[in-house]
């Protein structure tokens, strides 16, 4: 039976997609070629429908990777003697998760990316608003909308504030797995301090360091602008999106092609968030941030601040 034995954890645009294309350089490891097959967010079945109600999720749950053998043949290639793993950022939000993988590989090393909860969320908005996926054109006021969403049933990569809950997130995983088995790397390490991010990892995973290049920018988007063009394109991509959950998802994905690059076309300067508005939403973690430096035992005190952090992303861009 081939399963993991690591596994990247975070939360979306947190860096899991440079950092698991680095990793796959290593001799002594081997990524799936699925990035985020998401097996241990089901349970044996297909995702509910009654978890994929915002826009684009039915279409996108077709891709998740749910049957066993299919999942275990991600893994049936790698080769003798290296390490299998896998990315599904969506693992460290979903504690059924956690135990899903406790009970197929108890041994599983853990890597948690964080980062700062704001960055991370307005980050996440400008990547559903810039695919035509999201119809608040308003960081902040989608930031608010979370509750409605969740009751609604839309998936978790619209949970905004949610997924950076890191705090009750990484209490819970390590009570499960325990701290030994988890190494917390931060997201701004991976785009400050490249390469004693990447050795703390390998030495964390017990192989060789020195053979792994920097982290590659990339998984970002051009800034969309609102507008007249934007909220009639963005309306046509909805209701595709919503009738390609009853088709294959390539096929959606090439009909959207044009569409989408007609949408993002002119890659306009992502505006910097209003620090204000910052200030406003950092309110929503200060008690969370209290709990992740007491288990972390290391401060992260400057994701309180009015001051946006690293990224990967080209000059104007997040990732």
């Amino acid at each position: 039976m081939a399963l993991p034995d690591f596994f990247l954890l975070g939360a979306p645009k947190a860096g899991t997609t440079a950092l698991h294309a680095a990793l796959a350089q290593h001799p002594q490891l081997y990524l799936s070629a699925v990035k985020e097959p998401k097996f241990y967010l089901c349970d044996g079945g297909p995702p509910r429908r009654s978890g994929q109600r915002g826009p684009g999720d039915a279409h996108s749950a077709q891709e998740w990777v749910w049957r066993r053998r299919e999942y275990e043949s991600l893994f049936d290639v790698a080769p003798a003697g290296t390490l299998r793993g896998e990315s599904t950022p969506f693992y460290l939000y979903d504690r059924l998760a956690h135990r899903r993988i406790h009970a197929d590989v108890p041994h599983a090393k853990l890597l948690v990316v964080l980062r700062d909860p704001i960055d991370r969320a307005y980050s996440n908005w400008m990547h559903l608003w810039a695919d035509g996926l999201e119809p608040i054109g308003d960081f902040a006021s989608a930031f608010a909308a979370e509750p409605q969403r969740v009751a609604a049933g839309w998936a978790p990569f619209w949970h905004y504030r949610g997924l950076g809950l890191y705090g009750e997130q990484l209490r819970d995983l390590i009570g499960v797995f325990g701290r030994e088995q988890v190494h917390v790397l931060r997201y701004r390490d991976l785009v400050e301090t490249p390469d004693a991010a990447i050795d703390q990892v390998c030495r964390f995973l017990g192989v060789e360091t020195g053979h792994v290049a920097q982290p590659a920018r990339e998984n970002s988007r051009s800034y969309v602008e609102p507008g007249p063009r934007t909220a009639v394109l963005s309306r046509v991509v909805r209701a595709g999106a919503a009738a390609g959950a009853w088709v294959p998802p390539q096929v959606w994905r090439r009909a959207s092609g044009p569409l989408l690059s007609y949408l993002q076309k002119g890659g306009a300067r992502r505006p910097v968030l209003d620090a204000e508005v910052r200030m406003r939403l950092v309110e929503f973690y200060r008690d969370d941030n209290a709990l992740l430096t007491e288990i972390a035992g290391v401060g992260y005190s400057d994701w309180m601040g009015a001051t946006s952090r690293g990224q990967f992303a080209p000059s104007g861009n997040e990732s």
